[in-house]
């Protein structure tokens, strides 16, 4: 009677033990899903803040609630031709790409890909840049956090731009790097994924941004 006793008892340990394994995948795929998803920084567009290869943390259900804010750090999808092979393009031909104005007219079709940026501006905020500085509302943004444009194409946009309702203009930290909302227009809130908020790799940039 002992031994069938002891073989219910490891054949009961074992099946906990699987539902313990399949209720813990459960919870992280959930949890990747619908709360915090990784994310591995793609480019150098957002150095020094973030180097390539590292890993972020994003928030996926805190947008859902609130609007992000001027220094969010967001993972969104950008307007479709952002990602194509004959680079970023605004849905205004006569703004943005190294014309006299960032560009204003965002485009209708999302991207499949993500972007990470940062938010430098939100509705009904005028934007220009000088030398790769944010001048909001007539004013220039404190940015401690970028690389400093060196001359080209995005540094200089004196015309300014009003960003339309319900759209954040994103930008690059490395400025004179970084295909941004200069190129192809600010982003509606539906596109937005969610605000990184920390970084766990590699192990000597784990911290919160």
């Amino acid at each position: 009677m002992s031994t069938v006793k002891k073989k219910r008892t490891g054949a009961g340990g074992l099946l906990e033990l699987v539902l313990i394994v399949a209720v813990a995948l459960g919870l992280a795929l959930g949890i990747q899903a619908f709360l915090v998803k990784p994310y591995r920084i793609p480019s150098e567009s957002m150095e020094p803040t973030l180097d390539i290869g590292q890993r972020v943390l994003v928030n996926r259900i805190g947008n859902r609630f609130s609007d992000p804010a001027l220094g969010d750090v967001v993972v969104f999808h950008p307007p479709a031709g952002a990602t194509g092979g004959t680079g970023p393009q605004c849905a205004n031909p006569e703004q943005g790409d190294g014309h006299e104005q960032p560009c204003g007219t965002p485009g209708r079709e999302k991207a499949s890909e993500n972007f990470i940026k940062r938010v430098v501006g939100g509705p009904g905020d005028r934007i220009a840049i000088e030398g790769g500085h944010v001048i909001r509302n007539g004013k220039r943004a404190k940015e401690p956090f970028i690389n400093e444009c060196a001359g080209g194409a995005g540094c200089d946009f004196p015309q300014p731009i009003v960003i339309p309702p319900d759209h954040w203009f994103m930008m690059g930290d490395n400025r004179g790097s970084s295909d941004d909302s200069r190129f192809w227009g600010p982003v509606p809130k539906e596109w937005i994924i969610g605000g990184a908020f920390a970084t766990y790799w590699p192990p000597k940039r784990i911290g919160l941004l």
